[in-house]
């Protein structure tokens, strides 16, 4: 397998344009299902994660065609009910077939999905909601039988967490069913809205959504659309970090500001100047950051859990000490070991680390953890003295295209080897 050799102490500048989200575009592929018609989504970021989506669509029957950042889907072929063990395991976002399986054929048979090990992830509200709205469910030995009992139905679903992923799949099938579906303390994620903005597209009756109460009255028939996912947050803020823990200049096109929002004032705080208007934002880095008071994950709009690790290597050389808190996956310091072996001062005890910014990190052969822990750990080895060597690519490759093209258009010198 290839690993990632990055040359570090480059100053990053320059302009780049920010890929479709990998977070939108998943649930938008699976959703594609219920429309029985042509779906062409563009946008679409070339990813290890949307090819195994991809592949799934094509299992279940669908006629699938891509060119560059669009992908074409002929849902109106789809014809089975399952998903192998082994295209469920290629990633976590795989739970998103579930509704748009139930609600295209009435039934389905699914493995519990694979993806990062950050933690507990139980699928326990997406199956409660389910059954709510008439789905009877078998959950053992790893597989998950539903079956529509009659006819899907609208329900009044109030959630005891916001999960993403719960509220996906709820839209999806509300949309099928018959009837008014009301989520309350639903998700409030920018990749909801995307999700609902394309439901609308097809036909669905979805309103709410960015809020905290998502109303969706169900409708006979869908029918296929256009749409273009959103830009991609968390690979903004990861360019952002990389210019922010070199001291240099960059400019992101192709980015939605307002979903920035919740990671702006933290870059702020470690001493960037960041110039924004609607699509396009300058940020601009002093020679040495500054720490972070505290940064606490939360649902949207709080902080995002997948910007955390990705923040905290800037923190790593910062002036001062830095305070973490991860309120959404348990498993989420893992990349702190790897972030130690560039000569980091980080501490943990459960749900928090605190990180001591240090003169300078030095170049050393680390592994990837996790698709967010692969991404802090290559911003770690832009900014260390030498040569780093990093293994465990196929994270990166599950949520970032031609990353190290784009750092390298910035100035990193940074290459695949054997």
């Amino acid at each position: 397998m290839s690993k990632m050799k990055i040359n570090g102490g480059r100053v990053l500048n320059g302009e780049i344009a920010i890929h479709g989200a990998k977070n939108s575009v998943l649930p938008v592929l699976a959703a594609t299902l219920i429309s029985n018609g042509v779906c062409e989504i563009h946008n679409c970021p070339r990813l290890s994660d949307v090819a195994a989506a991809v592949e799934i669509l094509k299992y279940l029957g669908c006629r699938v065609w891509s060119e560059g950042s669009v992908i074409t889907i002929d849902s109106s072929t789809a014809s089975k009910n399952d998903i192998p063990d082994e295209l469920m395991r290629e990633m976590r976002s795989s739970i998103s077939f579930l509704g748009a399986i139930i609600a295209r054929m009435g039934s389905a048979k699914l493995s519990l999905p694979g993806g990062c090990e950050l933690g507990a992830r139980p699928i326990d509200l997406h199956l409660s909601a389910l059954r709510r709205m008439g789905v009877s469910i078998e959950d053992k030995f790893g597989c998950i039988d539903c079956e529509v009992e009659g006819t899907l139905h609208g329900e009044h679903i109030s959630l005891s967490f916001p999960s993403v992923g719960a509220t996906e799949n709820i839209m999806v099938v509300a949309s099928a069913a018959k009837g008014t579906t009301v989520i309350t303390n639903a998700a409030r994620e920018p990749e909801i809205s995307d999700l609902a903005r394309f439901l609308n597209s097809c036909g669905a009756k979805i309103s709410g959504y960015g809020e905290g109460t998502i109303v969706i009255e169900g409708v006979e028939k869908l029918h296929g659309t256009v749409h273009r996912v959103i830009p991609d947050r968390i690979e903004a803020a990861t360019y952002m970090a990389a210019a922010a823990i070199t001291g240099g200049n960059v400019r992101l096109t192709n980015i939605s500001t307002h979903d920035l929002s919740p990671v702006i004032p933290v870059f702020e705080e470690t001493g960037c100047g960041i110039i924004t208007t609607d699509s396009t934002l300058l940020l601009k880095a002093p020679k040495r950051p500054h720490s972070v008071q505290l940064v606490r994950t939360m649902p949207h709009p709080g902080f995002p859990t997948d910007a955390q690790a990705i923040v905290m290597a800037i923190t790593t050389i910062a002036d001062g000490t830095s305070l973490f808190v991860e309120n959404i996956f348990e498993n989420r310091f893992k990349h702190t070991w790897e972030l130690c072996r560039f000569g980091a001062s980080i501490k943990t005890e459960g749900r928090i680390a605190v990180v001591e910014g240090v003169p300078e990190l030095f170049g050393t052969q680390v592994n990837s953890t996790d698709l967010r822990g692969s991404a802090a750990i290559v911003v770690a080895g832009l900014a260390a003295e030498g040569t780093t060597i990093v293994s465990g690519l196929h994270h990166l490759d599950r949520g970032y295209e031609d990353f190290e093209r784009g750092m390298c258009s910035l100035g990193a010198d940074m290459k695949r080897i054997d």
